[in-house]
């Protein structure tokens, strides 16, 4: 099953299959399940193709995808020109929603934490 140029994996239940999709998590694809009566607990090789379609009609009817990556990249590049705080912090690659940095966050400078301690044997060893 092909939705928007991407294969929904066989092997997997609808309701997980269908997150494959950027943009639809468990709760909207459940939802989905739900507009277009299907079960969610089946596989997409076992509905029917006008199961099938009325998917892809609710699918095709929500943001997802390139449109919603575009639009998410326009809200950031936004927050850039404008100079907010949170524009700064996407453009320094570190996190905009106030999380701690000092020890989380640390994939783009590596995994590395050197803790010696302080004071002047700490600064000798270095």
């Amino acid at each position: 099953m092909r939705i928007v140029g991407i294969t929904i994996p066989d092997n997997k239940r609808l309701k997980i299959g269908l997150t494959v999709l950027y943009g639809i998590g468990r709760p909207l694809a459940r939802q989905i399940l739900i507009e277009a009566k299907v079960d969610e607990n089946k596989k997409p090789t076992e509905i029917t193709p006008e199961q099938e379609a009325k998917i892809r009609q609710i699918i095709e009817s929500k943001k997802i995808e390139g449109d919603l990556k575009r639009e998410v990249g326009a809200n950031i590049k936004r927050l850039k020109d404008i100079k907010s705080y949170r524009g700064s912090r996407h453009a320094r690659k570190l996190p905009s929603r106030g999380q701690r940095t000092k020890t989380n966050s640390r994939t783009l400078r590596g995994n590395v934490r050197k803790t010696m301690g302080t004071g002047r044997k700490a600064a000798d060893k270095k």
